[in-house]
This record gives C-alpha cells, structure tokens and sequence, in this order.
C-alpha cells in the first residue's frame, strides 16, 4: 500500500511523524521511533527566553558590573530548567541526523521578531531539513491589537525565510480573530507549511494554598476535533502543507485528519503513553483502512472530507452549530 506523502516539500514514507517530545532527547528513542514507523522527526523548541538569557549572560560576563542585569534576568527561565542548551540543541540535531534516515525538523518558540531568530540559520546549518516556527503567543495584553500580533508573527515569518533555504512550517494556536485570513496572509509571506494546532497548557488554581498550578495534560482524540474542522476549511486555500498536531491516537485518527486535508500527522501523547512501538500500531491500522475501503493510495483519500469536497460543506460552519443546538434534547425528568 502506497502511504508516501509530501510535506513542506519533503518526501516521506508516510503520514505519521514523530512530533515535538522528550523523545528527542534520547536518540536511541528516536531510532525505536523510525524503526516502528515515525517518517520524520520534529525537535522540541529551543525558546527565545532560553536563547535571550544566554545573549545576557554573555554579555553580562564582559561587564564589569556582571550583576547589573540581575533583576531582568529574574524574569527568564532559569538555564537548567532547559533539558537542551542552544549548544546542546544543535548538536542532538547533528546526532539524530547521524543514526537516522528520515528528516529532521528542528524547532523555534517564542513571540517577537528579534535577534534569537538567527539560531534558525544555526539549526540549518547543524543539518535540520526544515524549521517549524513554534508561537505561543497569548495576546493578554489589551493594548496590543490583533492586527499587531498577527503584524509581529508576519515579520517572524519573514525573517526567518531571508536567513535560511530549508522549508518553514508556522505552529498555530487557533485562538485568531480570522484563523482563515491570517493564514492567507502567512501563506502570501511564504511559509511553507501550518501546523494545527499548538495546545495552551491552562494553569489551575489551588484554593488553599492560593498558588497557581502547573500540570501537563496529555491530548486525547477529542482534541482531534478542532484540527479537522480547519484542516478541512484551509485545505485547497492554502498553498502550503497541512499538519495536524494534538490528538491524533490512532489510524482512525490518522484517517480523519487526512480525509480532512492534512499531508501528515504529528504523534506524541500516544507515543508517550504506549512507547515508539506505537508507530507499527498505528501504521498499520492506516494500511489495513486504506485496504479495506479499497484506496490505491493515501492521495485518493487526502481531502475528500475537506470543506470543498465533503458531502455537506456546512457542518463545518455555522449550520452545523445551530443544528446541533436546536437538536439537543432535553431528559425526561427536567421537562416534567
């Protein structure tokens, strides 16, 4: 069965990628990855904090008064909070490029359009075969508008395409007043892929002890939902490659998203649950669909549920939400 596809102008042997992990810290991880199925690799980020506070203690070092800076440094991530240096990150590119033949996508994450950008040449040049630019921007800020936060990731963009020759993917949040338009935009600026979606991991709130609480929830296939609607809307409107990144568990999952649109699938809370050998499983469920439902290859399927291919083109739009709640009926015992 035919499961190559292109993404960010990249050949690979399937759909199903190995996306931003702690994987990746451990290349034997890696290599069991690929083995089982994995056709790319996607790096965790290297942060701008974690680059800005290196510049500082850089330059701080060759001052005299070396603790001049020490309130603003307060506000960075402390170094060994970090589980990869800019150096270190570098060089865990070159090693995986080493033990594996797939490509390697290194990534970036951070919110302005300053200095730290140049590391994107760096990642080139240590052998990543394309960049995914990682923004995790909030806008919390009631005075800075959409316009000049969709400005500010436009100028990224931008500056990291005039320093480098690889391929660069945009990791979104879908939290923009016009998702569709502003990717219109990123794809007029010449990105060359969209990532959907980057997950807002939420702070709770311990009552007692009156502290904010930090935890990490793994996706679930539920959070496959949002993906598919703009995987399906963008599909055909964009002229750069689609990927789905959150809750995509297993084949069926996979399935979805490329009936959807997407040219391939990012794996991680799945791998981290069930292991890299998770990637033979939900390679071959993908085969054994594609087999079953008689599909010559994994572009026949690609797109056909898309906004412009589906049967219905408005339960991904408005008509689908107020059916839905005109639908919903109400359990006996409420009415009485």
């Amino acid at each position: 069965m035919d499961l190559t596809t292109t993404y960010l102008g990249l050949e690979l042997e399937s759909p199903i990628v190995l996306g931003a992990s702690p994987l990746v810290n451990h290349v034997s991880a890696v290599e069991r990855a690929v083995e089982a199925g994995a056709s790319a690799v996607v790096m965790k980020s290297l942060f701008e904090e974690q680059l800005a506070a290196e510049q500082m203690a850089t330059f701080s070092g060759m001052e005299t008064h070396a603790d001049a800076f020490a309130e603003a440094q307060s506000y960075l991530p402390d170094p060994d909070a970090f589980s990869l240096g800019p150096e270190e990150y570098l060089e865990q590119i070159r090693k995986i490029k080493e033990r594996v033949n797939v490509p390697v996508i290194a990534s970036l994450n951070g919110t302005t359009a300053r200095g730290w950008l140049r590391y994107a040449k760096l990642m080139e040049e240590a052998g990543a075969d394309a960049l995914e630019l990682n923004v995790y921007q909030l806008g919390a800020d009631p005075d800075q508008s959409a316009e000049s936060i969709e400005r500010t990731i436009l100028d990224m963009v931008v500056a990291v395409k005039e320093a480098t020759r690889v391929p660069v993917a945009i990791k979104l949040s879908p939290y923009h007043t016009s998702f569709a338009h502003f990717a219109k935009r990123l794809d007029g600026a010449g990105v060359d892929g969209f990532v959907l979606f980057n997950r807002f991991y939420q702070p709770n709130i311990n009552v007692v002890e009156l502290e904010i609480e930090q935890h990490i929830e793994l996706s679930t296939p539920a959070d496959l939902l949002l993906r598919l609607r703009w995987l399906a809307i963008l599909r055909g409107k964009v002229r750069g490659s689609l990927a789905a990144s959150g809750g995509v568990h297993s084949g069926q999952d996979a399935v979805k998203a490329i009936m959807a649109g997407a040219d391939s699938v990012q794996m991680v809370s799945a791998v981290l649950k069930n292991g890299p050998d998770h990637f033979r499983v939900v390679k071959r469920e993908l085969t054994e669909f594609l087999q079953e439902h008689e599909y010559e290859s994994l572009s026949v399927m690609r797109g056909n549920m898309s906004l412009d291919n589906c049967p219905d083109p408005r339960a991904y739009e408005r008509a689908n939400y107020v059916q839905l709640l005109q639908s919903w009926q109400l359990p006996i015992g409420l009415t009485r």
